[in-house]
């Protein structure tokens, strides 16, 4: 086989590969004992319906501070860490419709991008959550948090301006959706993410991290 044929092949077998990553489902299965735990605690002590449900990947799970950051709302979490958005979606019966919430908030999309996912991806993807929430609740309220300028994740930081600028246009179209944009404010004045907010694996946020959180998404909760 001829060199230049060989880099062709080399180079269609990647396009390919990054194809097949790309169109991979999720895997809810993976997580269903973490939200049979979700179901357990219902149980044992059942939520009051009509709060503000939080649902995503890790960041969600790890606002360990999220009912002290604000104190007087019916604030619930039913992150599960690692997720991807189809996944969220997947179980929107299990983790958002039991509580009839009024506000859903929504973090989720990194991993989706470091799985493979483009910006587009993420913008359909978010699309078909917020279709399964309101096809059950029409009137409820969601908010999607930006996607943050993690530091681990800075190599695919393009394609996470371009979710977080597409997310932010499509959700403009409908009053019952609210974009809100942590992004900027995570960043320091070399426009690189403040090197504080985050623990050692330079991903996930520290009490300081919260506290900015804390700051930008108060102003949007109902």
């Amino acid at each position: 086989m001829s060199r230049p044929i060989a880099i062709i092949l080399s180079l269609l077998v990647g396009t390919l590969l990054a194809r097949v990553q790309q169109e991979t489902p999720a895997n809810p299965a993976h997580w269903e004992t973490a939200i049979q735990a979700f179901e357990a605690a219902d149980k044992a002590s059942p939520p009051p319906t009509g709060g503000i449900v939080f649902i995503g990947s890790s960041s969600i799970v790890l606002w360990k501070s999220l009912a002290t950051d604000f104190p007087g709302m019916p604030v619930l979490n039913r992150g599960f860490g690692g997720s991807q958005i189809p996944e969220v979606t997947f179980f929107v019966g299990r983790i958002v419709t039991p509580y009839k919430p009024r506000q859903v908030v929504v973090y989720c999309g990194g991993n989706d991008i470091n799985a493979g996912r483009s910006a587009d991806d993420v913008l359909h993807d978010v699309q078909a959550l917020v279709r399964a929430i309101h096809g059950a609740q029409p009137t409820t309220r969601i908010a999607y948090i930006s996607i943050a300028p993690n530091p681990s994740r800075w190599p695919q930081i393009e394609t996470v301006r371009a979710a977080n600028r597409a997310v932010r246009a499509w959700m403009a179209t409908d009053p019952r959706l609210t974009f809100i944009d942590v992004f900027a404010a995570m960043l320091g004045a070399d426009g690189l993410p403040k090197p504080d907010i985050f623990v050692a694996d330079r991903l996930h946020m520290n009490a300081k991290g919260y506290e900015i959180w804390r700051a930008v998404v108060g102003p949007h909760l109902r």
